[in-house]
């Protein structure tokens, strides 16, 4: 198109340089080359369009270069050229045209003035404005378009960073997931294997000296493994049973929800489980504002009204620290111990040295106890600390707030 458009504006010039040629005197060879040369220059119009502009006025006396001043007027208008100075060339322009109109016409209308300047005037604006208006429409239109694209491609890029984002959450939102839902299988079966591998053992020493015993041992770990075999069938039908949920909503409630899970009420039951295994356990609940203990273990659940998963995960750091006790200490003495406090529910479970008698039940561990009952109490705001003591022992100490941070 600008070849084009500059091979027309070289042959128009050439035919207005032979009238240019014999008015200034001049073979009409030099005309005809002069206006070509001048006609050519519109290929440059894009690159040096002030310069093309320039030419244009410069050929104005010449009466040359009509389409050479209004596509050149029209590129520097579009262009990212300073407005001031598109109209400062506008109007050099103009006032050229105007001049040499006026110059060619008043010759021929000498007694009409007015009609020269009136003409005059028209054709300068003819030529002037309208390339330059349209030049201003077209660049304004072109850098909106690029504005537009840019933005579009802004959030484009911002659309793929937010799928990155939103698929990073999901990943984490799966690894939270797997990882809540072993732990929350590592509490229920761990600690009903444990009681039955205990009650085994047992089995094993009284079977031939006190078949009593030994029947009632046997009573015991089938009842165990009943429970946990139910227990386990209720995590696994749950898991089945939920549908996908996004995953903010996935990571908040673990399977089966916390208000089908165990709670504080049920503790003097767990206490239990471990008495029937031989192990010598004192449960101590104090109530709110009570000074004393209650070491039969009535009023575990006192404070009811707890959110779920507080009661949930306090039963939960209860029962694993038991199961530690029957992994790590045969034979010890334990005291679980359960304050109801303003605001707060706090717990110990703390064994004293292994008696020596007691054989080791061979219970494997596979570490993931104190870190999944952190997890559980952290998780919650509360706080969490478990460590040797100074008499041989270990204890695991949690507290809870008792507002629900889900």
């Amino acid at each position: 198109m600008d070849v084009g458009l500059g091979a027309v504006s070289a042959a128009e010039c050439a035919l207005e340089g032979v009238q240019f040629a014999r008015e200034a005197g001049l073979p009409g060879a030099v005309g005809v080359l002069f206006g070509f040369v001048v006609g050519a220059t519109l290929v440059l119009r894009r690159r040096w369009p002030i310069a093309v502009v320039l030419v244009g006025i410069a050929v104005t006396p010449a009466a040359m270069g009509f389409l050479l001043s209004v596509v050149a007027l029209y590129t520097l208008a579009s262009s990212e050229v300073p407005r001031r100075i598109t109209a400062t060339l506008a109007s050099m322009s103009m006032s050229a045209t105007f001049v040499v109109m006026y110059l060619r016409t008043r010759e021929g209308a000498a007694d009409e003035p007015t009609l020269v300047i009136s003409l005059s005037v028209f054709v300068a604006v003819a030529l002037t404005v309208p390339p330059v208006l349209f030049g201003l429409y077209i660049g304004a239109r072109r850098r909106l378009m690029e504005s537009l694209q840019e933005r579009a491609d802004s959030l484009e890029r911002e659309l793929s960073l937010l799928a990155d984002r939103a698929e990073e959450r999901a990943e984490w939102a799966r690894t939270e997931e797997r990882t809540r839902i072993a732990r929350e299988m590592h509490d229920v079966v761990a600690h009903r294997v444990s009681l039955m591998v205990v009650h085994a053992a047992a089995l094993q020493a009284v079977a031939a000296k006190d078949p009593v015993k030994a029947a009632r041992n046997a009573a015991l770990v089938g009842d165990m493994g009943r429970q946990a075999l139910t227990e386990l069938r209720e995590m696994l039908g749950v898991l089945r049973a939920e549908a996908p949920k996004p995953a903010a909503v996935a990571v908040a409630a673990p399977a089966g929800g916390f208000e089908d899970g165990p709670s504080l009420a049920e503790l003097e039951a767990l206490v239990g489980q471990s008495r029937a295994a031989g192990m010598v356990v004192e449960l101590d609940v104090r109530a709110a504002g009570a000074g004393s203990a209650d070491p039969a273990g009535a009023g575990a659940g006192a404070g009811a009204g707890y959110p779920a998963e507080v009661e949930q995960t306090a039963y939960r750091v209860v029962q694993e620290a038991l199961t530690n006790c029957h992994k790590h200490a045969p034979g010890a003495r334990v005291v679980v111990r359960l304050a109801h406090r303003d605001g707060e529910v706090a717990m110990q479970v703390e064994n004293g040295p292994c008696d020596g008698k007691a054989a080791e039940p061979g219970l494997p561990s596979g570490g993931n106890g104190l870190v999944g009952m952190r997890e559980r109490v952290l998780g919650l705001g509360g706080v969490f600390v478990s460590g040797p003591t100074d008499g041989g022992g270990f204890k695991v100490s949690a507290v809870l707030p008792c507002v629900s941070r889900a």
